[in-house]
């Protein structure tokens, strides 16, 4: 090997050795401005703030049944949150009726039980006993 050969293996060697240190510095860079940008909370976890009880089994089964409504309330509500407009925890029962008030028939599987002897009996079953 000749001293020109080497020496453009050698330039060679560090353009490519230049490329990666450069590669590697834009994705340290990168990691960095995530690492400061503080996360947004997911809208779950807003929602996970002002929803208690049962409300996120009313909040799941009018997603199921509103698929088109339900992100604009979502969206509505997550506004309110951040406002500072909603401070109390609402309920399944507290949010059924705020979605029926805007217009959601919402539908839900209700069950009248009645505890007798330690054993939770439908009304059909009391029916039937007592008949």
């Amino acid at each position: 090997m000749s001293d020109d050969e080497l020496e453009r293996l050698k330039r060679k060697k560090m353009q490519e050795l230049q490329r990666r240190m450069a590669a590697k510095d834009a994705v340290e860079a990168a990691q960095a401005l995530t690492k400061d940008k503080p996360k947004e909370p997911s809208t779950d976890q807003i929602l996970d703030t002002i929803f208690g009880d049962r409300a996120w089994e009313v909040w799941r089964i009018a997603r199921e049944q509103f698929p088109q409504v339900i992100p604009q309330v979502e969206q509505a509500l997550i506004d309110a949150v951040k406002q500072g407009k909603i401070r109390e925890k609402i309920d399944g029962g507290g949010l059924a009726m705020f979605l029926r008030q805007i217009g959601v028939p919402l539908r839900l599987n209700t069950q009248i039980r009645f505890a007798e002897h330690g054993e939770l009996k439908t009304l059909e079953q009391k029916l039937k006993k007592d008949a």
